[in-house]
């Protein structure tokens, strides 16, 4: 069927090869004799024939077919989405895992923020919710989520890691902000010159950097943030109520006062 894969992709064919092996049990029920049906006469050269017959008589069974496919997908992680935020919102603390956290010890109301070291917007929110938590520290208890676009930022996944070395050192909050200070200069000597400045061990810091734990990690947090709906940066989950973008200052106590109601 190289041709018909072709012609469909192989996306969609991966997609719809339970309607295909329906449409052949479809083909073998109605179109063969009970004397081939019973003898298994039926060769794959024919039974591909009928499955590409009954497509090009019926092309629309394919959109239907995908369009029912799409809109079930989106039902079933809606579900899931929404599972996870009643327990989030149910429990704020659930949200945390290993992740760093400042403000509030009580983690009563928890801001979980997903962002993305190289993300300009992230800058953005950056200096907001540093306004924010010198604010509302008191109550708030951020916690900060590694969702770096790899496929948009080049040294996203390579920040992500470093600071998760400085955070098995105690110093994640500090390695966070230079490297937000210092965006436009991210690489290696940035890395290596911030570990140094805030006095960690290199040799663990290089270690930690580049394991399997560093890269486990971060993968837990883009696959959490994908299971609540997020696909960018920056993006942020309070008790439950998600929202995103560079917000003002203002927009981030109204969100607040919303979850405190």
């Amino acid at each position: 069927m190289t041709k018909f894969l072709s012609q469909v992709g192989r996306s969609i064919w991966h997609l719809f090869t339970w309607l295909i092996a329906i449409t052949v049990c479809l083909g073998l029920i109605s179109c063969a004799s009970p004397d081939q049906a019973a003898k298994g006469e039926i060769s794959d050269a024919a039974l591909e024939a009928k499955v590409l017959d009954v497509i090009r008589k019926h092309p629309e069974v394919i959109l239907e077919s995908v369009q029912a496919y799409q809109q079930n997908q989106k039902s079933r992680q809606g579900e899931l989405r929404q599972k996870v935020l009643d327990q989030i919102k149910a429990e704020p603390k659930l949200v945390i895992r290993d992740s760093p956290v400042t403000g509030a010890t009580s983690q009563k109301i928890v801001l979980a923020e997903f962002s993305d070291f190289q993300c300009p917007y992230c800058s953005r929110a950056h200096i907001t919710i540093k306004q924010f938590m010198a604010a509302h520290g008191d109550k708030v208890t951020l916690t900060y989520k590694q969702f770096p676009l790899t496929e948009l930022h080049p040294e996203a996944q390579a920040a992500a890691q470093a600071s998760w070395a400085a955070q098995q050192q105690g110093k994640f909050w500090e390695y966070h902000d230079r490297l937000f200070d210092q965006q436009k200069q991210l690489g290696e000597d940035l890395y290596v010159s911030i570990a140094k400045d805030l006095n960690l061990n290199l040799t663990k810091f290089n270690t930690d950097r580049n394991s399997v734990a560093a890269k486990n990690s971060i993968a837990k947090d883009v696959e959490l943030g994908k299971s609540l709906g997020i696909n960018g940066t920056p993006a942020f989950v309070m008790n439950g109520l998600t929202f995103s973008g560079a917000l003002e200052l203002a927009e981030m106590e109204a969100k607040l006062a919303e979850v405190q109601k």
